[in-house]
């Protein structure tokens, strides 16, 4: 028999730097598949969509605008539909948070939220579900609940939080919050390990809609009232929830733990606030912030090796081993990160992983286009991939879904070529209208408004060669899209 009604919130924002290449602004780590074949979003999903003995809603996505398509394309292939939460400008967990929770009392229901970020792994399902279960009684009681993580070893990438005594010095059991503590000095997280009452934080939350409303509106009025006026604008578009974008972008930013939890934990401000306890998990959790981390929680051979793709190695230990395009050898090396992508390598040494980003910040320093998007990107008809370009000209692989179209567009600085390889194109050039086939082809002149079509049930992809004096993304004029871009 159900017991408990659970509204599954998943804060899917973040860039993953740290996992450059495969991970970039404009399609990070939680919409890849790191670990099995669903991507970190997807397996998130999963986890929380079969508790035992819990009434599990629809899931409710809060992200970024920009992944909207892919987003809901994903929850597609689960063969589940939920409210995607758009949200115009990044704003940090918290206003993420708030919005959901007042997304779930709109219709005056006051469910328990589970709160997960998109990106992390948890490989002990049983156990995660039994911490669940936990969790929902305890925040119906009007308890703030966290997962504190039984730590593995003295890691110095993780915050920490410090449990209260237990009764009887029980350790199990949820415990109240004494403090959240920064990521420490390996010094200090060796006497955090060591002491016993000390969890890493794993950013999940279990709480009542409006306990996180009341303890918000206390702790930050100003994020409360920023995100009211926001939500009270929102418009429904299918299953994309937009809020008001003027509104939302004067909230402050702010964490769920700056903004609130370490509030709640502070003993002065136990009389007006909600408990914050802490529950401890053993499940598997990671949240696989750089290449070391994802390293952790992957198979291994006999000798600690990883590898994904087209690779061989040959007298390698404790090496990280991944391909999307090519061959990749490793010859004698030990402790390395090898991973390749369409447009860029990476090698590391697999302690010093935690400074990709460094990289990333260079590349975006210096304008390159590496550091934020892959050669391929996928838009809501499809994707497109850059396979070769040069002075005044670029050759690109379009795939366009069945049933998919492009917007009806023009370019002012570049004329189009298509080849059709696979499937059907009805192609829309000025006043006429024709099919295409595979081997044919057509030319879009310049300042000619046209569309690309996908009438069939396959997938048609098609080489498009463009020329011209400018050939940036931003030279579209659109007319009509289906998409509301």
């Amino acid at each position: 028999m159900k017991t408990t009604s659970i509204q599954p919130i998943i804060l899917s924002g973040g860039s993953g730097t740290r996992l450059w290449p495969l991970s970039r602004e404009k399609y990070p780590k939680q919409l890849l598949s790191l670990v099995g074949e669903d991507s970190l979003l997807q397996a998130t999903i999963r986890r929380a969509n079969d508790v035992p003995d819990i009434e599990i809603s629809p899931p409710m996505v809060v992200c970024n605008e920009e992944y909207r398509f892919v987003i809901a394309e994903q929850l597609r292939l689960l063969g589940l539909r939920g409210q995607i939460l758009l949200e115009p400008v990044g704003r940090n967990t918290a206003p993420a948070l708030t919005l959901a929770a007042l997304a779930a009392r709109q219709d005056g229901q006051d469910p328990v939220l589970l709160v997960m970020p998109a990106d992390h792994v948890i490989t002990n399902t049983a156990a995660f579900h039994q911490g669940v279960q936990a969790a929902a009684q305890q925040a119906l009681t009007g308890s703030i609940v966290t997962f504190g993580i039984r730590p593995t070893g003295p890691e110095t990438g993780y915050g920490y939080i410090q449990a209260a005594p237990g009764a009887d010095g029980d350790r199990q059991s949820p415990r109240a919050i004494a403090r959240f503590v920064e990521k420490p000095d390996t010094a200090t997280a060796i006497g955090y390990v060591q002491s016993g009452d000390y969890l890493w934080n794993s950013g999940i939350f279990v709480v009542q809609a409006s306990v996180w409303l009341h303890a918000l509106q206390h702790c930050r009025a100003d994020i409360h009232s920023a995100c009211v006026t926001a939500w009270q604008s929102q418009k429904t578009d299918g299953d994309f929830y937009r809020v008001d974008p003027v509104a939302f972008s004067a909230c402050p930013s702010d964490s769920i733990d700056y903004a609130v939890m370490e509030r709640v934990a502070a003993p002065k401000s136990a009389a007006k606030l909600p408990q914050a306890v802490v529950i401890p998990l053993e499940a598997g959790w990671s949240d696989v912030g750089a290449w070391d981390a994802l390293w952790d929680v992957l198979p291994k051979d006999a000798q600690g090796n990883v590898t994904q793709g087209d690779t061989v190695l040959h007298g390698c230990e404790s090496t990280l081993a991944m391909s999307e395009h090519r061959l990749v050898a490793c010859v004698g090396v030990s402790n390395l990160v090898v991973v390749e992508t369409a447009d860029a390598v990476l090698v590391a040494h697999k302690d010093a992983t935690q400074d990709v980003k460094a990289i990333v910040e260079k590349l975006r320093s210096q304008g390159r286009s590496e550091g934020t998007i892959h050669r391929k990107v996928f838009r809501p008809w499809g994707s497109y991939d850059g396979v070769d370009a040069g002075e005044r000209f670029q050759v690109k692989r379009i795939v366009v879904k069945p049933g998919a179209s492009l917007s009806l567009q023009m370019h002012h600085h570049r004329a189009e070529h298509w080849i059709v390889v696979n499937g059907t194109a009805r192609v829309t050039k000025g006043d006429e209208t024709l099919l295409l086939s595979e081997n044919e082809s057509t030319y879009i002149p310049l300042g000619t408004t046209h569309r690309l079509e996908n009438p069939g049930k396959v997938d048609l992809e098609l080489i498009e060669v463009q020329s011209g004096s400018y050939l940036g993304e931003d030279d579209i004029v659109r007319f009509e899209d289906v998409y509301g871009r």
